[in-house]
C-alpha cells in the first residue's frame, strides 16, 4: 500500500482521500496546540501561503499522545488554530501516532522513514516530507523549524 490508498478523517467530519494530493508535495504534521513546538504553526502557515500555488500542502493532524498537550475537540483545535496563527491548510481530526491504535497513515510514514530512536514518533511536530510520488522522502524532528525545510521543499517542487 502507498499513501494514496490511505484517507484521513477531517476535523470537522467526513474524509478526505490523500489521493486527492497526489502530485503534490506534502509536509504532514502531528501537532498540538498547548506544546512547547505549538508556534511552529506560523512557521507551517508561512511555508504553505508561499509554496501552496506551486504544488505544496500541509497536513496537521493534531494528536494528545505527548504530554496531554491537545485536549480539546474539534472545533476547539480548529478555534485556536485559526484565531492564534491564522491557519488555512487542512487541519485533520485528532489521532494516535504510535501505538495499536496509531493512524494508518503515520504507520506507514514511520516505516518509510524511521527516526533516531527508531521508528516511533518521539513527540509533537515530528514532520515527514512526501515527494510528488507520494515517497516519504525526510523525517524530521520536532526541534527542526519550518523554514529549515524551505530549500528541501523548493528542490522537491522543482
Amino acid at each position: 500500500m502507498g499513501l494514496y490508498d490511505f484517507s484521513a478523517k477531517l476535523a470537522g467530519g467526513g474524509e478526505q482521500s490523500l489521493s486527492d494530493y497526489r502530485g503534490k508535495v506534502l509536509l504532514i504534521v502531528n501537532t498540538a496546540s498547548k506544546c512547547g513546538f505549538t508556534p511552529q504553526y506560523e512557521g507551517l502557515e508561512e511555508l504553505y501561503r508561499d509554496y501552496k500555488d506551486r504544488g505544496f500542502e500541509v497536513l496537521a493532524f493534531p494528536c494528545n499522545q505527548f504530554g496531554a498537550q491537545e485536549p480539546g475537540d474539534a472545533d476547539e483545535i480548529k478555534n485556536f488554530c485559526s484565531l492564534t496563527y491564522d491557519v488555512s491548510f487542512p487541519l485533520m481530526a485528532k489521532i494516535d501516532v504510535n501505538g495499536d491504535d496509531a493512524d494508518p497513515i503515520f504507520k506507514h510514514l514511520k516505516n518509510e522513514k524511521t527516526g533516531l530512536l527508531g521508528s516511533g514518533i518521539k513527540w509533537n511536530f515530528t514532520k515527514f516530507l512526501v515527494d510528488r510520488e507520494g515517497k516519504t522522502v525526510s523525517r524530521h524532528a520536532p526541534t527542526t523549524k519550518p523554514e529549515q525545510l524551505r530549500k528541501e521543499i523548493e528542490e522537491l517542487l522543482g
